[in-house]
């Protein structure tokens, strides 16, 4: 739990016990964000105070959602895929990613234990930036944002894996070498699918007319938009290169 203006700051743990939340002032945003949706009943605690709609608490335990937006009329409710990559097995870990926005408030909810968002938590405990001076829309734009930069970095470690793997198929390609082109093949269509309709989710976004989205965070999002088109270009370039790979190491 967080809750902050541009003089004032407070974060906490929060627990069942603590709900149903006093109301604060409109001046205030505030950030809960839920790790883990092993806890039905403050999950339902929270869906009761904050009026969210049947459908919204069923999307957020479905696990395999498309990422979409939704406008229920006093909230939006968006889902994305957040991708963790794992430096020692070269991996990375995909979970889904709810997010609702209403006036003041910012509710977020993830499968498991740990993000991509500790960058933004010590801008909003240290006061940098513009984050503390912005409305809840500007969060919200603000945690997609850690996660779209978080795709670059997945696709960054993709990028070397594939050129370490290339030099290999040309020098003593193996049955492993083969191996690792058909599972980069699939890393590739997993980020596709998960970057591929966000881009229209925040184009959407960008257009509508909600009173949750103010013309200032318009442009931030335009550029958020911008760099998803850059990632699914890099996407689809890869998927290129490894289809080349597949053939080089057939030829082999």
């Amino acid at each position: 739990y967080i809750r902050y203006s541009e003089q004032e700051y407070e974060e906490k743990r929060i627990t069942q016990d603590d709900l149903p939340l006093q109301d604060k002032d409109r001046d205030s945003v505030v950030w809960i964000n839920v790790d883990g949706l092993d806890d039905v009943q403050l999950l339902k605690t929270l869906g009761e105070q904050f009026n969210l709609h049947p459908l919204t608490m069923e999307d957020i335990f479905y696990m395999d959602q498309r990422p979409k937006v939704e406008d229920f009329g006093h909230y939006l409710y968006l889902v994305c895929k957040m991708f963790i990559f794992n430096a020692k097995e070269q991996d990375i870990q995909a979970e889904q990613f709810s997010l609702v926005l209403s006036d003041s408030v910012v509710l977020s909810f993830q499968e498991v234990a740990g993000d991509v968002f500790d960058p933004l938590r010590e801008r909003l405990r240290i006061g940098k930036g513009k984050v503390r001076k912005m409305n809840a829309d500007y969060l919200a734009y603000s945690l997609l944002d850690a996660i779209v930069d978080s795709y670059f970095f997945v696709l960054e470690s993709f990028g070397e894996q594939i050129e370490t793997l290339e030099d290999t198929l040309v020098t003593q390609p193996t049955n492993q070498s083969l191996q690792q082109v058909h599972y980069l093949r699939r890393q590739m269509i997993l980020l596709r699918r998960a970057v591929w309709p966000l881009r229209e989710v925040i184009r959407s976004l960008e257009k509508s007319e909600t009173a949750f989205v103010d013309s200032t965070s318009t442009t931030y999002l335009r550029d958020l938009y911008d760099n998803i088109v850059q990632i699914v270009d890099t996407i689809e370039i890869y998927r290129e290169i490894l289809s080349g790979m597949l053939e080089l190491y057939l030829s082999s």
